[in-house]
């Protein structure tokens, strides 16, 4: 792993295992715009990317419930 995570990209994979959820979790979200990806351009099958820095700011967005707050939300 790099010392900068700005520029650290992960597979699905490793972004599911990041997110601890599955892969096919996490490419559904992908698809309904709820996680930050990239798709890679020049391949015949969908390949993802994605930037741990984007998965960090969207877990601590404000509208992702704290485990104090979740029975509000």
């Amino acid at each position: 792993m790099t010392a900068n995570n700005q520029t650290e990209w992960l597979t699905a994979a490793e972004a599911a295992d990041y997110l601890r959820i599955r892969r096919a979790t996490l490419l559904l979200w992908v698809r309904q715009g709820k996680v930050p990806g990239h798709r890679l351009s020049g391949t015949r099958r969908c390949v993802w990317r994605f930037l741990r820095a984007e998965l960090d700011a969207m877990l601590t967005a404000p509208s992702v419930c704290s485990a104090d707050r979740e029975a509000a939300c």
